[in-house]
């Protein structure tokens, strides 16, 4: 009796302890030696254009997903400015992709703190949804070949000059 309910046990913890790691978010999954490919998208900007993040290609991209809400993506806004100031002439494509809140609401918001940068809505969370993004700020980082080379919540810690030779 006691090696049946040991068995039990054992195929009970095997079983959980597979149902829990499917699909769960893995602390460092894109590291250095990986390359992931970032999965392409097209959302509505507040212009009511539709974007491709694929026709970007061939440009390195950094993607701040974010709310208006959000108390800490507010913070991170004048880091992102400083960014998009220093490295958007060199070619550093910047896009701000707010998630799960209305076209109107964004626009009134990016008007308002006067976004320099693409401004993109992802009304029903999808996009945020593929990338895994499970808080914001999340800013996300992928190269001139499309692969995503960092994710971070903040700018600080994006490694951009890794994107460029030179020391501009």
């Amino acid at each position: 009796m006691n090696k049946k309910v040991f068995s039990a046990l054992i195929l009970l913890f095997i079983f959980a302890s597979v149902a829990l790691a499917f699909g769960q978010y893995r602390p460092g999954f894109f590291s250095k030696n990986d390359k992931v490919s970032a999965p392409d998208f097209s959302l509505k900007d507040i212009q009511g254009k539709t974007f491709k993040l694929s026709s970007q290609r061939g440009n390195p991209v950094v993607m701040f997903f974010g709310t208006t809400w959000c108390p800490a993506c507010r913070g991170e806004m004048p880091y992102y400015r400083d960014l998009y100031d220093k490295y958007a002439k060199r070619g550093l494509k910047f896009l701000y992709v707010d998630i799960n809140e209305s076209m109107d609401r964004v626009t009134r918001f990016s008007k308002q703190n006067s976004f320099p940068y693409i401004v993109l809505v992802d009304e029903d969370g999808s996009v945020a949804n593929e990338y895994n993004i499970i808080g914001v700020p999340t800013l996300i980082l992928v190269d001139k070949g499309g692969n995503i080379i960092s994710v971070s919540h903040q700018v600080s810690a994006l490694p951009i000059d890794t994107l460029f030779n030179d020391k501009k």
